[in-house]
C-alpha cells in the first residue's frame, strides 16, 4: 500500500470564469515581515516553488491556472494576507483573486458578515492593502466590490516593434504594470477563436518591453516589469449614458490568458482612460472578457502618487466557489511537481 507523507487542502473558486486555488492550510516558511517582502522570498525559495508547482501544474492544475497562498497580515490593519501565484511565479496584484478571496472568507466565516448588508474583507497583497466589499443578501454573498490600490498611467503611446510590425501601446499601473493595445490595430477581434493569436501577440509585447523605463515603478522597483498586455476592443453602442464598454484579452505572466476581464488589468484601464478623459468621476466602464463575463468599474476617488495623477478604482463582480480538493503526492512519482505543455 502506498504511503502518502505529503497533502494539501484547496478551496477551489471562479470569478468570471478566471480559476482562483486558495491555500490556507499550509506550513510554508514565508519569511518577512510584510507580504511583499514574503513574495520576495517566495520567489527564490526552492521549498515554496515546488508547492506552487504541485498545486499549479498538470496533473493537479494547468497552465492558465491561479491560486494564492494565505498569509499573516502586515499588521492588525488587515484580516490576512496573501500571495498570488501562477506558473511562472508570484504576482504583484490579482483582483480577481481577491474577489474570490472576499467571498470565501464570509462563505467559511473568517470574517462575519450580516445576513443582509456590506463587509469590509481587508487583504495585505504585495503591491499594497486591499480591501473586497462583500455584499450579502439573506445570507448568500451577490457581489463583491474590489477596492484596489491606486493606480496611474505611466506612459502613452509607447511605440513597440512586434513581428506584425512597429505597434503603439500605453502602459499604466493597477497593481501590475500592465501594456494595452487597441486590437483594431492589428486586425484581430477578441474572440476565442483567436485566442492562439492574442497569446502571441500579448507575450511579444510583454517581454519586448519588460525592461523598458516605462516599465519602470516609480517607487517600488519590486512591482517593476510588464506584467500583462490588455488587448482590448471598443464595443460601440453597448453601453448606456455615462458607461463606456470595452471588451479585452488580458495576457498575463508567460503567456497566460485571463478567462476573466482581469481585475488588477481593468484598475489599469481605468487609469488610462481617465488620464484620456474619456471616464470622469460619475462614469462607468463595463469591461468584457473573452468568454463573456463582465466587471464594471468607475472612480472611487483621486489621489497623488510620485507627482502622478492616480485614481483610486472600485471593480465589481462575483466569484463562486467550484470545490473542495486535498492532493497528494505519491513518493514514487516520477512526474513530481508536475509539468506544463505551454
Amino acid at each position: 500500500m502506498t504511503t502518502h507523507t505529503e497533502s494539501y487542502t484547496v478551496e477551489d473558486y471562479h470569478t468570471g470564469g478566471e480559476p482562483f486555488r486558495i491555500v490556507a492550510d499550509h506550513d510554508l516558511d514565508l519569511r518577512g515581515s510584510t507580504v511583499a517582502e514574503r513574495r520576495v522570498h517566495a520567489m527564490s525559495s526552492e521549498t515554496v516553488g515546488r508547492v506552487r508547482q504541485l498545486l499549479c501544474f498538470e496533473p493537479r492544475g494547468h497552465a492558465d491556472m491561479y491560486g494564492g497562498f494565505i498569509t499573516p497580515p502586515n499588521d492588525d490593519g488587515a484580516h490576512f494576507g496573501v500571495l498570488f501565484w501562477h506558473k511562472d511565479g508570484f504576482s504583484t496584484a490579482c483582483g480577481h483573486g481577491t474577489i474570490a478571496l472576499g467571498v470565501w472568507a464570509v462563505d467559511s466565516g473568517r470574517v462575519s458578515a450580516p445576513d443582509t448588508g456590506q463587509t469590509d474583507v481587508v487583504i495585505d497583497v504585495p503591491s499594497g492593502r486591499v480591501t473586497a466589499r462583500v455584499r450579502t443578501e439573506q445570507g448568500r454573498v451577490v457581489s463583491v466590490d474590489f477596492v484596489n490600490v491606486p493606480s496611474y498611467l505611466l506612459a502613452t503611446s509607447v511605440p513597440v516593434n512586434t513581428s506584425r510590425g512597429p505597434l503603439v501601446v500605453d502602459v499604466s499601473y493597477g497593481g501590475a504594470i500592465y501594456a494595452q493595445l487597441d486590437v483594431s490595430t492589428v486586425g484581430l477581434s477578441i474572440v476565442p477563436d483567436q485566442f492562439g493569436e492574442l497569446i502571441a501577440l500579448g507575450r511579444e509585447i510583454k517581454w519586448a518591453l519588460n525592461e523598458a523605463d516605462v516599465a519602470k515603478h516609480p517607487v517600488d522597483d519590486r512591482l517593476s516589469g510588464i506584467y500583462g498586455t490588455i488587448i482590448f476592443e471598443e464595443l460601440p453602442g453597448a453601453g448606456r449614458d455615462g458607461e463606456l464598454a470595452q471588451r479585452n484579452a488580458t495576457i498575463f505572466a508567460d503567456g497566460e490568458l485571463d478567462r476573466s476581464p482581469c481585475g488588477s488589468g481593468t484598475c489599469a484601464r481605468l487609469a488610462t482612460l481617465s488620464a484620456a478623459g474619456r471616464l470622469g468621476d460619475d462614469d462607468t466602464l463595463v469591461h468584457g472578457s473573452i468568454v463573456g463575463s463582465t466587471f464594471t468599474a468607475r472612480v472611487m476617488g483621486r489621489e497623488q502618487v510620485a507627482g502622478r495623477d492616480a485614481v483610486v478604482p472600485v471593480v465589481t463582480g462575483m466569484a463562486y466557489r467550484t470545490g473542495e480538493s486535498r492532493f497528494t503526492v505519491d513518493p514514487r512519482d516520477p512526474l513530481v511537481p508536475g509539468f506544463t505543455l505551454r
